[in-house]
């Protein structure tokens, strides 16, 4: 789950640009939150590219058995 958790707290990381920017009108916190979001998709990717390396593995490592 550290992988949850590692996503998790990068979301909790931008809320204070989110809300300048949303709430506020901050621009300069519009930049933040765009550059954060793309950090957000990359790190979305490195899990999928992961969950499917490890589901790959797994379907490898059944056994087969012989057909009748």
């Amino acid at each position: 789950m550290s992988r949850y958790s590692e996503l998790v707290d990068l979301v909790h990381s931008f809320e204070k640009d989110f809300i300048k920017f949303y709430d506020k009108g901050n621009k300069s916190a519009g930049t933040r939150v765009r550059k954060a979001m793309n950090e957000l998709k990359r790190k979305a990717q490195e899990v999928r590219k992961e969950v499917q390396e490890v589901k790959a593995q797994a379907k490898s490592d059944v056994p087969t058995t012989p057909a009748m």
